[in-house]
């Protein structure tokens, strides 16, 4: 039975795709990247935002089209969007046959093997913590450590959709990360709602720094990045910890959402602008040549010309390596929702364009400081007709931070040593391979598009259901 998966919203859900995929594979499911070739259809759907909402049910729509006019038999429909809106998306979506939202993924194999797409005589060969990944760049692989949040920030459906604060055992992360590795990683990202808040609910006496320790102890990735921890989280401990390990990258993605104290109070942030000048400082004397990513909505109910100033203040003192900015949009079930939107999307979208092009000149005058300097650098691929290296540096995260273009020849899944040489379309570096520091084979298969999956890996084990 051939699958086809399409993954929309954070990485987080890219995650959970890699373990579906898994499963599935456990019971005679063979992946497939051409949704023309698929028996069924799973679509993991996100519903953090109106737009990311109207992604998935287009996504849904193609699939039914798959269903109606090709050979694929049977569409499924799960994640974030489905655990909020499933009763209404069962009545006006009937091309799917199966809803389950993100707490319901246990019964996703059950199902498929009632209904007979999956075969129930398939060897099982069970590998726990095995995630099939379909990408095309097997060295950059990312890690959830939690699920849910307990913060419930006022525009923020999250805690609707996944829950409350779990994190998982320590010893299953390092594990996970450990058959990561087996299968070619080379740069880890941790990823959680709120990677500081990992390990206070299970009570164990380990928690980020514990983590970070295990991981850099019990495997021999290069790159350990950290994505999405809160400024409250930032401890003494962690800071220390980051400057002595090398392998742990000088990289932080610290969300503040915005920079007024009476906006912030609104919002529901644990923080205020005090809290996030303190840290920031704090964190650029422990940690040498940190870059920091930050992401802030603009139009917030009641966001005045004052507050957005104050905004703009903040990001011009702090000075950010990159900024995500994004325009408020009430979410349904949310503390926000209650307050009127009160700031028209005019006003909206001039503060957004605004903010970006502030951001634009930070960021340029951030980068260009490191021209002339030796940095560490991964290649993530080679381009086949130019011959065109093009990868990232230790400040460059995968997807959102721009890439490097560099002068010179590794192989994709190396790390090098390069000299920054210029600043290309505000976002980009051009640099100069110094140094090659060859990547490790994978060990254990990898799934890639065009190639059908072998069936060697299973289900997760059952702390990540927790």
């Amino acid at each position: 039975m051939k699958v086809g998966f399409i993954t929309l919203g954070c990485d987080k859900n890219t995650v959970d795709s890699e373990r579906y995929l898994a499963l599935l594979a456990d019971h005679g499911g063979e992946f497939t990247p051409e949704l023309d070739d698929a028996d069924v259809i799973i679509i993991n759907t996100c519903g953090f935002i109106d737009a990311a909402k109207q992604e998935s049910i287009d996504a849904i729509l193609e699939a039914g089209r798959h269903k109606s006019d090709g050979q694929c038999r049977t569409v499924v429909a799960v994640g974030c969007m489905v655990e909020r809106h499933k009763s209404e998306l069962a009545s006006e979506l009937p091309e799917v046959d199966l809803f389950l939202g993100a707490s319901e993924m246990g019964r996703l194999v059950p199902e498929l093997l009632s209904r007979g797409v999956l075969d129930p005589e398939a060897p099982l060969i069970a590998h726990p913590g095995v995630r099939l990944y379909t990408g095309d760049l097997p060295h950059v692989r990312y890690l959830k450590v939690s699920e849910g949040c307990d913060h419930g920030c006022a525009f923020c459906a999250i805690p609707l959709m996944r829950g409350r604060h779990r994190s998982f055992a320590l010893h299953d992360v390092v594990r996970e990360a450990q058959l990561l590795e087996l299968q070619g990683a080379r740069e880890i990202n941790l990823v959680a709602q709120d990677l500081a808040h990992y390990g206070r609910d299970r009570r164990d006496g380990n928690t980020l720094p514990e983590l970070l320790s295990a991981l850099v102890n019990d495997t021999s990735i290069p790159w350990i990045r950290l994505l999405y921890l809160y400024p409250t989280g930032i401890t003494p401990k962690l800071l220390e910890l980051m400057a002595r390990a090398p392998r742990v990258l000088p990289y932080l993605d610290m969300p503040i959402q915005h920079g007024s104290n009476e906006v912030l109070a609104r919002m529901r942030r644990p923080e205020r602008a005090h809290t996030i000048r303190e840290r920031v400082a704090r964190l650029r004397d422990t940690v040498p040549d940190v870059a920091i990513r930050t992401t802030c909505i603009v139009g917030f109910p009641g966001e005045t010309e004052s507050d957005f100033a104050q905004l703009c203040d903040l990001l011009e003192e702090v000075r950010f390596e990159r900024v995500g900015a994004f325009t408020y949009s009430p979410q349904e079930g949310t503390s926000g929702a209650l307050l009127d939107d009160d700031v028209p999307m005019p006003v909206k979208r001039d503060r957004l364009e605004r903010l970006t092009e502030l951001q634009r000149a930070i960021t340029s005058e951030r980068y260009e400081r490191h021209i002339g300097r030796q940095v560490r650098g991964i290649i993530d691929r080679v381009d086949d007709v130019t011959g065109e290296t093009v990868g990232r540096t230790v400040w460059q995260a995968d997807d959102i931070d721009g890439i490097t273009r560099f002068h010179g020849s590794a192989a994709p899944g190396s790390i090098v040593s390069a000299v920054i040489e210029d600043v290309a379309d505000d976002y980009d570096f051009v640099a100069r391979i110094t140094g090659v520091h060859e990547a490790s084979a994978p060990i254990l298969p990898v799934a890639r598009a065009g190639r059908s999956l072998p069936v060697m890996a299973a289900a997760t084990t059952a702390s990540y259901g927790r």
